[in-house]
């Protein structure tokens, strides 16, 4: 803690302290510097130590300490107001407003006395001249508050209706507030309508657009904007997260988590802020989190998770239903305070029905991972019932509806016949008196699907009772069914020999007429799939042999069935799995067209005979060999059919790779925004299917990225941090990683945080410095070095960006060098190296592209003229050129940095050599960029009104009316410059850069003209 031995001083450690984090630890500083400020003995050290200490008060949880050093402030000014300066008499006038809310806050605060207080304020706000529009706000706050709906419409009113002056607030706070009576009213549009340019940046404070992307999300949440909703809540928790004076909005988070279906989500938050849950200094936003956290653990427990384990106040451990009590009683405690204050009942009828609310998303997918607690269960996935929901009561309609859904092939048919052998066990007598032996075979048989490879005895106990029923053909079918179930328990040799008996047995028995084509081709379709295990667990290169084997068996269920299905469904399926057979070894045999229009083909049959779901795996096959035969419109209508056909019978974790795979695709063809909505749908059922921190987290590596491409930062931000706590080099590789930092880095810069953005590059960099190819590495160095010195680190940055420069030094990039040497220049004259160091590295700057060029000419003159083909001599003109725009760009930055390192304590000679020398760079400039023509045009021209200015502050006025003169002549014509110092492609022309370029010509004109010669 530095010594405060001055006012400047003084001043200096209220500046740092105002940007330290919000909380005790800054509010305590402000008190000692109080202190301090009492023993200068100089009275506006005082007024501005009471005022910072009202400031920091006031953007934390301790608000209500506020009221003492603003009546000190107030005595201040009675006493003596000539104590005070301009900029501390408007500052204890605008905090008079701080204190008008902040009384209302506090519910000991009699109303009786928050009255006169306004009225106090009218009276000094009009000796002082100011407009009543701040005292007409406060007037509407304190009538809403109190639920005086009629003073507060005519308050509100006035509110507009007067004058914006310097007492107004500001127009960001002033639209949130407005906007915020039209959602009370249930004017949702219209709240919107009026936060849209706070919520698009165009209008920001301190707490804007916090407040307002909170406030927005229960009003997009009833108009159904569901998407601009999530936007919000992603945008705008991360502005609030860190700042301890935001409850009130940080409440509307989690309520908005609660009313979506993200619970998990919306006790990670409560986990965040342990202290909201007892911090007593601004009782308004506790009352409203302790509202929005009944209303969290409320849904737990309608959800049967009333025992869950939670978040709440610090000294014991918490179940969802304790803190729900606990927060209810509390919040309606607090609110029976406020109403007792206000003689009204609104506060309490407010809670009440805040914590009453309904959700109003039964799912919105946020993107974000939520792992604390696992218990709390995503919302059930629906199913697609063929029959009524509910099961018969009966044993024979049990049967029936059992017996529909297996002969049409419908999911849940093993569920129904389940339920048979249940109710027929509970039946008098057992299963053996109520059932013959077919039913018993179809339980059995089914019993023995619903098991897989241990289904083999379950089988072979419904031959055995198919055979007693007098159905042989079922009976070899289910043996053959037997063993195809040994095949996928890894013994293939016993399977083939296992179904070979009731192979020979049904073609014989089928030829003889002794059993049916359905039997049949059952027998036959099994032993297909016996062959075919082999070709699905190869690794590489299948035996030929093995290839037509498993051909041969395909092609005989098809020679049997194919044109005779009719309408059994059984049969039509077999058909489509045999040409998907053929499709898989089509394929396996190096031609994948063929396996692409046989895996159509076998979708199109499954779809046609009523069992689209049965087409999703070829269609995901079919996608996949879309992509590797260079289809992405091919692979995108597959991956949309299989989503379509799967509907609600789709696994999760098929429904998420699935929508993982379009992502890719569709983000492929620069379809930024939907390529988000699948990967965000795809990080969904991820983490549904329980596999969040392997596909999930690679879903949200992928939907960040396609945030980022759309610009929309910190949501992109939220998500990419999200993915990287589990994205792990061993489980999705060390590129994904550096990518998602180095995605972050770039969010975070763009977002201001460049302390953190430099973080993630440095971090991304570390890795990469591993890799055999280092053009990333370079870069991310590079990166990181811009963030260090927009961070404030200038020797951190400097020694970056010689990182840098040896790394771009050792790829031979000429360009990333001299860039690196001319940030390092410029962040010499911030540090204690100065001036000197500065010219040197500039200098070098220059060197390295005059010897970049000079080995371009020698190889031009070794290689000869016309030694290469067009192509080559194409880039290598194109190489020229940006490497000699490079160098027009360095002597202008070098006179830039030339002029700017003139200190004003400087004598007059060695400010004139200074100028003298940074003219001769900027002149160099200007003949460099000359021979470039168009291509160069923008930045010739800056360069030439650069000069102009430097022969101004030389005392040339002619010399600069003859640059500005230049410029105008350039842009004499100027139809077609486009904003890169070239000509427009389209011959469209650039207005904007034209017309800037001119008006600064034109001063300059004006400014040598009224100049004397010097």
């Amino acid at each position: 803690m530095s010594e405060i031995t001055d006012f400047d001083s003084l001043r200096r450690a209220m500046a740092d302290n105002s940007e330290q984090p919000e909380g005790p630890a800054r509010n305590a500083r402000a008190e000692h510097l109080l202190a301090e400020a009492e023993k200068l003995d100089v009275p506006l050290a005082v007024i501005e130590a009471l005022g910072h200490q009202l400031k920091v008060y006031n953007y934390s949880s301790e608000k209500a300490k506020m009221f003492v050093p603003f009546a000190r402030l107030l005595r201040m000014w009675d006493e003596r107001p000539e104590d005070f300066d301009a900029y501390e008499t408007h500052a204890l006038h605008w905090v008079f407003k701080w204190m008008s809310a902040g009384m209302l806050d506090q519910p000991h605060i009699p109303l009786s006395s928050i009255e006169k207080w306004l009225g106090e304020m009218e009276h000094r706000y009009r000796l002082a001249g100011h407009s009543e529009r701040a005292v007409r706000s406060a007037e509407f706050s304190v009538a809403a508050h109190i639920g005086d709906r009629a003073r507060a419409e005519r308050a509100f009113a006035a509110w507009l209706a007067a004058d914006r002056d310097a007492m107004a607030d500001c127009h960001a706070c002033e639209l949130h507030g407005q906007g915020w009576w039209h959602a009370e009213l249930g004017r949702d549009e219209e709240a919107l309508e009026l936060w849209e340019p706070v919520l698009e940046g165009a209008y920001t404070c301190a707490h804007e657009p916090h407040t307002a992307l909170a406030s927005s999300l229960l009003p997009l949440l009833r108009l159904g904007r569901v998407e601009e909703a999530r936007a919000n809540h992603l945008r705008g928790f991360r502005l609030v997260r860190t700042m301890e004076s935001m409850r009130g909005a940080y409440a509307d988070h989690v309520e908005f988590c609660a009313l979506t279906g993200n619970e998990a989500r919306g006790l990670e938050l409560l986990a965040e802020r342990p202290a909201y849950f007892t911090d007593d200094g601004h009782p308004q936003s506790k009352l409203d989190f302790l509202a929005v956290v009944a209303l969290l653990t409320d849904r737990l427990v309608e959800r049967g998770l009333g025992g869950q384990p939670v978040p709440g106040p610090a000294g014991r451990a918490w179940t969802a239903a304790e803190l729900a009590a606990h927060a209810r009683a509390e919040a309606l405690a607090l609110a029976a305070r406020f109403d007792a204050r206000n003689g009204t009942s609104y506060v309490s009828e407010r809670v009440r029905d805040r914590m009453a609310r309904r959700p109003l998303v039964e799912r919105l997918p946020l993107g974000v991972r939520a792992v604390r607690p696992a218990a709390v269960a995503a919302a059930p996935v629906p199913v697609a019932q063929a029959e009524p929901a509910g099961e018969p009561d009966d044993l024979v309609a049990l049967l029936g509806r059992a017996r529909r859904l297996s002969d049409a092939l419908r999911p849940h048919a093993v569920e129904a016949w389940a339920a048979v052998a249940r109710a027929a066990e509970s039946a008098e007598g057992g299963a053996d008196a109520v059932l013959d032996a077919r039913d018993r075979a179809e339980i059995a048989d089914h019993e023995a699907m619903a098991l897989g490879p241990g289904g083999v005895a379950s089988f072979e106990r419904a031959a055995a009772l198919y055979e007693e029923a007098g159905d042989p053909g079922e009976a070899l079918a289910a043996r053959a069914r037997a063993a195809y179930v040994r095949a996928l328990d890894g013994a293939a040799e016993e399977a083939r020999t296992a179904v070979a008996e009731p192979y020979d047995k049904v073609l014989a028995l089928y030829a003889d007429g002794g059993t049916g084509l359905r039997q049949t081709a059952g027998v036959l379709m099994s032993r297909a799939r016996i062959l075919m295990r082999p070709v699905h667990e190869a690794q590489g290169p299948v035996a030929p042999e093995v290839l037509a084997d498993a051909e041969a068996a395909a092609r005989e269920v098809l020679a049997l069935v194919e044109g005779r299905a009719d309408d059994d469904v059984r049969l039509a399926a077999r058909v489509a799995e045999g040409h998907a057979m053929l499709a898989e070894l089509a394929t396996r045999s190096g031609d994948p067209r063929t396996g692409a229009e046989l895996f159509a083909r076998a979708s199109g049959e499954f779809v046609a005979a009523g069992l689209p779901w049965f087409a999703v795996e070829y269609e995901a096959r079919l996608a996949a060999l879309a992509h590797h035969l260079g289809d992405p419109a091919g692979a995108e209508r597959a991956l949309r059919a299989a989503l379509e056909h799967g509907g609600e019978h789709l696994e999760p974790v098929g429904r998420a790779q699935l929508h993982l795979q379009l992502a890719e695709v569709v983000g492929g063809r620069g379809q930024a925004d939907e390529a988000a909505e699948h990967a965000l749908e795809a990080a969904h059922w991820a983490d549904v299917a329980g596999e969040g921190p392997t596909l999930g987290a690679w879903a949200r590596h992928q939907l960040g990225g396609h945030l980022v491409r759309q610009g929309r930062w910190a949501e992109a931000a939220e998500v990419l941090e999200s993915a990287l706590a589990d994205l792990s080099v061993e489980t999705h590789g060390d590129g994904t990683v550096v990518q998602t930092q180095w995605w972050l880095g770039d969010c975070l810069s763009e977002l201001g945080e460049h302390r953190e953005a430099a973080e993630r590059r440095l971090r991304a960099a570390e890795i990469a410095r591993h890799w055999p190819e280092q053009h990333d590495h370079a870069t991310l160095a590079h990166l990181a070095a811009e963030s260090l010195g927009q961070a404030g680190l200038p020797a951190e940055a400097d020694r970056a960006y010689a990182r840098a420069g040896e790394l771009w030094r050792s790829l031979g990039n000429v360009h990333g060098l001299v860039r690196s040497l001319r940030a390092r220049a410029w962040l010499a004259l911030r540090t204690q190296e100065g001036p000197g160091a500065a010219r040197t590295l500039m200098a070098d700057a220059v060197e390295e592209c005059a010897d970049a060029l000079g080995a371009l000419d020698a190889a031009d003159h070794a290689g000869g003229e016309g030694a290469g083909s067009a192509e080559d001599e194409a880039e290598a003109a194109g190489a020229r050129q940006r490497l000699v725009e490079e160098l027009g760009h360095t002597h202008r930055q070098f006179g830039d940095l030339l002029a700017r390192s003139v200190a004003e304590d400087d004598d007059d000679a060695s400010i004139a050599a200074a100028l003298e020398e940074a003219l001769t760079q900027m002149t160099r400039a200007v003949a460099v960029f000359a021979p470039l023509g168009d291509a160069a045009l923008h930045a010739r021209t800056g360069a030439e009104l650069a000069a102009g200015w430097l022969e101004t502050d030389l005392g040339r006025p002619s010399d600069a009316a003859a640059r500005a003169r230049a410029v105008l002549a350039a842009y004499a014509d100027a139809d077609g410059c486009d904003d890169d110092g070239g000509r427009d492609a389209d011959g469209d022309g650039d207005g904007e850069t034209v017309g800037a370029r001119r008006a600064e010509a034109e001063q300059l004109l004006q400014v040598a003209k009224e100049q004397p010669t010097g």
